[in-house]
């Protein structure tokens, strides 16, 4: 079964990829690895929330919006190389906005995690960084980016 066949499996389907918000282009690949910019909550080019987690946005809402946004990371390594010849995932990071005294970063990461563990199963499993960050661009509340290995 190819990566592709288990997304369609799964009722996924990989978005456009999100245009870049400033200098950057939305994945390279050196080498054997791809490494994603920073991807946010984008769906249909609208950004799905603003605002800080714990105030605004709730964790279980932020939790969602990191599955999106390893979405968008999957979209941009799809446009470099092709879904179907990633190996494995290696790195997640996540960037949560966050009000003053949340501490649930890890919790709303998993909305990434979790989903790469559901598409890629072993080979999903993967380094990780959950942190919370005062502002993220253009008021999104997760930023997310992604390093995979590669055929």
């Amino acid at each position: 079964m190819t990566w592709s066949d288990r997304l369609a499996e799964l009722g996924i389907e990989l978005p456009a990829v999100a245009a870049p918000l400033a200098a950057y282009v939305p994945a390279v690949r050196t080498g054997s690895h791809v490494y994603t910019a920073g991807q946010l909550p984008f769906v249909s080019g609208e950004l799905e929330a603003t605002g800080k987690v714990g105030a605004e946005v709730s964790p279980e809402e932020a939790k969602q919006y990191a599955r999106t946004s390893i979405l968008n990371a999957l979209a941009a390594v799809d446009s470099v190389v092709g879904i179907d010849n990633v190996v494995r995932v290696v790195k997640v990071v996540g960037f949560v906005a966050s009000a003053e005294g949340f501490t649930g970063q890890p919790a709303v990461i998993n909305g990434a995690s979790e989903l790469l563990g559901e598409i890629f199963g072993e080979a999903g499993i993967h380094a990780r960084s959950a942190v919370g960050v005062a502002e993220l661009p253009i008021g999104a509340p997760v930023e997310i980016e992604l390093i995979v290995e590669v055929k």
